[in-house]
């Protein structure tokens, strides 16, 4: 038995911790078992959490309370598609209070892993700091307010905590991402954190409650980091040895991408109102042609010259819920799959120009050699490439 969740029509999106707040109550109260400081729930637990029970119904333990509104009886739903193994070792590196970096190419669910993981294991994904080039040392570690700050003096009162430090003395887990957006100097606030699980507060030296905010069993950081952004402030040897590094990368079955990408899309759209009316065919045409330019080489074999741009399942989600926008928005007005090229066409362009004709040599290659093949689906593709030169 699943449960039923009310969406919530007053945000466009809700965080894990809410989302599936159900399905965690469950899980503690399903495993029992030996769990880091300040966790919620076991490690394997977590891991059920967010890879899912496999489509089956997990039952509460004989004498197990069931806490308030949710079944003895649940299939907990699948969240991140990629390798198990990869999640199990980032569950083992924070229950080991290591630093976690989740490096891949953009768009393979890197934010989602780690919001994920710190909803199951401390309640909350909220922790965060989003680097960028303006992200300062404060954002990292604490700041002022100011007016208690000339009326008082410094205080414990008048230190304002950044998400790190909260987590820090919450023993939760705080998440950085894109870390290596953050210039150097900021980056190198994280080694005496990780190292010395403590913060320096220099303003409140000689009060009783210490001059150090230390971190609380449980404390754990996880953070992000494109490939493709590496050499935007490349990260020290001594921040590197902080962290355990996980590469996320691309979904490898085909089936199990078109599968998200139709479940995400649909959600999006029915977010907005409308009911979800692309067909599977154009889903799978859409995704495909997403793996093909990805991988510079087609299902069957066939060289592809890749665009500079990243195809990845994000961008192709995107393209799929603006596919199922236009068929409820503009119902009639043209085929779904007659839209398919324009929108290809915007994903490639966004970096270099130049991915136009890349993409036009896709068109030349491996759609016409399907549509040559007899697929109705690619000969319909194969006769609109006018669209692409437009």
């Amino acid at each position: 038995m699943t449960t039923v969740l009310t969406p919530d029509t007053t945000r466009q999106t809700v965080p894990p911790e809410e989302r599936y707040a159900a399905e965690l109550a469950f899980l503690a109260a399903y495993d029992t078992g030996p769990r880091p400081p300040a966790w919620r729930l076991t490690p394997r637990a977590v891991v059920t959490f967010v890879m899912g029970s496999d489509g089956r119904a997990l039952s509460l333990p004989e004498g197990a309370e069931a806490p308030g509104g949710v079944p003895r009886r649940m299939v907990v739903e699948g969240k991140f598609v990629g390798d198990r193994a990869l999640v199990e070792r980032c569950v083992v590196t924070l229950a080991g209070e290591r630093g976690l970096l989740l490096v891949g190419e953009p768009g393979t669910a890197k934010s989602m892993l780690s919001e994920l993981l710190s909803a199951a294991v401390c309640g909350t994904s909220g922790l965060v700091v989003q680097g960028t080039a303006g992200t300062t040392e404060d954002q990292l570690k604490y700041g002022w307010n100011y007016a208690l700050l000339l009326a008082q003096g410094p205080s414990r009162q008048a230190l304002v905590p950044s998400p790190v430090l909260t987590a820090m003395t919450r023993g939760a887990v705080a998440r950085v991402e894109e870390v290596t957006r953050c210039l150097p100097e900021v980056q190198d606030a994280l080694v005496s954190l990780l190292s010395e699980r403590r913060v320096a507060i220099p303003e409140l030296a000689g009060l009783e409650d210490g001059s150090a905010a230390h971190a609380a069993p449980g404390f754990a950081l996880i953070a992000t980091a494109n490939l493709r952004d590496r050499g935007v402030s490349e990260m020290s040897a001594a921040l590197k040895r902080r962290f355990n590094f996980e590469t996320v990368g691309p979904i490898g079955d085909l089936d199990e991408e078109t599968a998200l990408v139709r479940r995400q899309s649909r959600a999006a759209v029915e977010r907005a109102g409308a009911p979800f009316q692309v067909d599977d065919a154009v889903l799978e045409a859409l995704v495909t042609a997403f793996r093909d330019l990805r991988e510079g080489r087609s299902a069957e074999g066939w060289e592809v010259e890749r665009p500079s741009t990243v195809m990845s399942t994000a961008e192709a989600v995107s393209v799929a819920g603006a596919l199922g926008v236009a068929a409820a928005y503009f119902p009639g007005d043209r085929d779904v799959l007659s839209l398919l090229p324009g929108h290809l066409l915007g994903v490639v362009r966004k970096d270099d120009p130049a991915d136009a004709t890349r993409l036009l040599g896709y068109w030349d290659g491996p759609v016409r050699r399907r549509a040559e093949q007899g697929s109705a689906t690619w000969r319909t593709l194969w006769d609109l490439r006018a669209v692409l030169e437009g």
